[in-house]
């Protein structure tokens, strides 16, 4: 990843009144698809229709984040042609967790200010004692949305304003987040030929599977520089973390990935599932991906603890 000098223009600036509810509404609209959903279950059921939308759908747009808006865009630990870089963009753009290059910026300055007082989702550095790990998990995994400014973030992405493929699809997020409801919902009601069908394949393989998708990789904001093992050294808290490493498809060794930010797999050890390297890996098999890059076995023991 290029370096970047530390940035402090617009560090104090509040961020904008219509920012904050429209994150906030983000967050809390799927909170209550779900509610309605355990509702409905409750009394009616869920049929396998919802049920293959819901993992469908939390499969394809999560590793469009995992594969796409961090391995790819963020990191480029790989390379591929314009059709995978395109099919990867749509799908992490459809999780609905912001364009790619907000979502971009927002990490490359989480690595270059890795729990130092310039992240923008750290949970250290907000207290001790009990309250002080609460609001630091609160901050880190989705309270920073609400109170963190987008000021200054241009600068760590100048090398995707210049790709003409990526900014166009970033450009049009708010397409690709209708999307993401309306898909479901149609394939629900051709399936079912029912509009209760179309609208509860748009609870479930919309709305509670976005919940879903950004719970995991909030996740590995907070439960992933607080709990879990340090087997090499990344000058932060960073932790892997077996459960969300399977739940997030590799994302949560997440020590690993702070120690080698541009190795394109995660689960260094045999053992560690990391699905999104497996998905760059069939893709480098059938000539789709090439200079996959993976750290050196000397890498690997320099940093280890």
């Amino acid at each position: 990843m290029t370096t970047i000098e530390p940035h402090t223009d617009g560090a104090d600036a509040p961020l904008p009144l219509s920012i904050r509810l429209t994150n906030l509404t983000v967050i809390l609209v799927p909170f209550a698809a779900l509610i309605l959903g355990i509702a409905y279950a409750w009394g009616w059921g869920i049929g396998w229709t919802e049920l293959a939308l819901l993992v469908g759908m939390y499969l394809l747009t999560g590793l469009g984040v995992t594969v796409g808006y961090h391995r790819l865009f963020t990191h480029k630990s790989f390379k591929t042609g314009k059709v995978i870089t395109a099919l990867l963009g749509v799908l992490g753009s459809m999780s609905v967790e912001g364009p790619i290059l907000r979502w971009v910026a927002f990490h490359r300055a989480h690595h270059q200010h890795s729990d130092d007082e310039l992240d923008p989702h750290s949970p250290h550095g907000h207290g001790g004692g009990v309250l002080g790990v609460l609001r630091g998990f609160w901050n880190a995994h989705c309270g920073w949305l609400l109170t963190h400014p987008n000021n200054g973030l241009d600068r760590y992405v100048v090398d995707l304003k210049q790709d003409r493929l990526v900014k166009a699809i970033s450009d049009l997020f708010p397409l690709w987040m209708v999307v993401s409801l309306l898909l479901p919902g149609a394939i629900g009601g051709l399936i079912t030929l029912s509009w209760s069908g179309a609208a509860l394949g748009m609870l479930w393989g919309g709305l509670v599977r976005i919940l879903l998708v950004h719970h995991i990789t909030w996740s590995v904001n907070s439960v992933c520089h607080l709990w879990g093992t340090r087997p090499y050294e990344s000058h932060d808290e960073s932790r892997n973390n077996p459960i969300v490493g399977v739940l997030a498809f590799g994302e949560g060794w997440h020590n690993n990935h702070h120690a080698f930010p541009t190795s394109a797999r995660h689960g260094l050890a045999w053992w560690q599932v990391d699905a999104s390297y497996a998905v760059i890996w069939t893709l480098a098999r059938l000539g789709l991906a090439w200079d996959v890059r993976i750290p050196a076995p000397e890498r690997l023991a320099a940093k280890r603890r």
